[in-house]
C-alpha cells in the first residue's frame, strides 16, 4: 500500500497553535484518510495515499484545520517514494551518525529564487553546512542547532515557499512507518 506524509508547520511548538494527536488523528480520519498514524505531538502523519496528489492533499489538511480549530497550519506532504529519496540524497552522509546534528527541511515546491541562500559564505560558520536538493534543504550542525548562527540565518532566509524541518531521527522514522 502506497502512503503519504504530512508535515504540518508549527504545531504544539512553545505552547503555540495547541493540537493534540488524538485530535490530529481525528481530523486526518475525517478527510477520509486512512490508517492515520500521527508521529509526535508536532505535526507528522503517515498515512494511506488517498489517491490525491500531495499537494491537494495538503490544502485540504489546511483547509479543515482552519475550518475546525481556527488555525493557520502550512502543510507540506510527500509520497513515501518522495521521502526515501529524500533521505538517499542526503549530501551529508556523515552526519547520519549523529541524527541530531541533521534537520532536513521539506519546501512546499522548488523555491524560484535561490539568491539569497546562494549569498551565504559557508565558510564563514563552518563545520555547519547546508545544501539545497530540490524541494530539501539539508543542514548539518556538527555541534548542534541550538546555538548555530547559520541554522539561524539559514531558518530565516525567505524562499517564497512553505517550510518545515525536521530532525534527521523523525525523518528516518517517518520513512520507517511509511514502510511498515
Amino acid at each position: 500500500m502506497s502512503r503519504q506524509i504530512a508535515l504540518l508547520r508549527g504545531i504544539n511548538v512553545g505552547g503555540h497553535n495547541s493540537f493534540p494527536k488524538a485530535r490530529q488523528r481525528e481530523l486526518a480520519e475525517a478527510l477520509g484518510l486512512k490508517d492515520v498514524t500521527v508521529v509526535l505531538q508536532t505535526g507528522n502523519l503517515v498515512f494511506a495515499d488517498p489517491g490525491t496528489p500531495p499537494g491537494e492533499t495538503a490544502r485540504r489538511i489546511e483547509d479543515r484545520i482552519a475550518a475546525e480549530l481556527g488555525l493557520t497550519v502550512p502543510v507540506v506532504v510527500r509520497t513515501r517514494d518522495e521521502l526515501a529519496a529524500a533521505v538517499a540524497a542526503n549530501p551529508f552522509p556523515q552526519a547520519a551518525a549523529e541524527p541530531k546534528s541533521l534537520h532536513l527541511t521539506f519546501l512546499s515546491e522548488v523555491p524560484a529564487d535561490t539568491s539569497r541562500l546562494d549569498a551565504i559564505d559557508q565558510a564563514a560558520f563552518a563545520p555547519d553546512r547546508f545544501r539545497l536538493v530540490g524541494r530539501e534543504l539539508y543542514l548539518w550542525c556538527p555541534d548542534g542547532i541550538g546555538r548555530s548562527k547559520l541554522a539561524a540565518l539559514v531558518s530565516r532566509t525567505p524562499l517564497g515557499v512553505t517550510a518545515t524541518a525536521r530532525n534527521w531521527n523523525t525523518v528516518t522514522k517517518l520513512l520507517a512507518l511509511a514502510d511498515a
